[in-house]
């Protein structure tokens, strides 16, 4: 069995986000494969004309295994090598955009993403570790960036009220 066919936890090469020009919101290279950011935005360029204007999922592009998704001025896109299960790479697909969805109240355009991109940054961390997945499910992303951030007043009322309720019990 040669190391092309064997199977690995590195299954994620890249997490695009691009706008409708075709432009870079937001970018996470796992490896090497587009080492300068000049090929990067190359790369990027390419997959942005090859699938702007179509409606299908999922495409090989330069030796690449491409899911994507767009959704009003946004394009999503995860990106692993051409032998990777298209199912795996669509869960992560899916659960980005779910958990963007659910933090930005379903409110996923451009606007929203740039007024909150730590947010963003802090999700794709908890879904995708150096290539690997790490999780799959949105409620969990939510919940774990939520604990990390402020994202959500309601949920800080809410706690600051549980220990001061606790804090008088004592």
């Amino acid at each position: 069995m040669d190391s092309q066919t064997e199977p690995s936890l590195y299954t994620v090469k890249a997490v695009l986000i691009l706008d409708n020009d075709g432009d870079r919101l937001y970018a996470k290279y796992y490896d090497d494969t587009y080492p300068t950011v000049k090929e990067q935005k190359a790369f990027e360029k390419n997959i942005f004309n090859k699938t702007h204007r179509t409606d299908s999922e999922i495409a090989l592009l330069e030796g690449l295994t491409v899911v994507y998704k767009s959704n009003i001025d946004l394009f999503f896109y995860v990106i692993g090598s051409s032998h990777e299960n298209e199912l795996m790479l669509m869960a992560v697909l899916n659960c980005l955009f779910d958990s963007l969805s659910q933090m930005l109240r379903k409110n996923v355009e451009r606007r929203a993403l740039l007024e909150n991109m730590e947010g963003l940054f802090l999700a794709v961390d908890e879904i995708v570790d150096g290539g690997v997945i790490l999780e799959s499910d949105p409620q969990q992303v939510v919940h774990r960036v939520a604990l990390r951030t402020f994202l959500f007043p309601s949920q800080v009322l809410q706690s600051a009220k549980e220990q001061i309720k606790w804090s008088l019990l004592r």
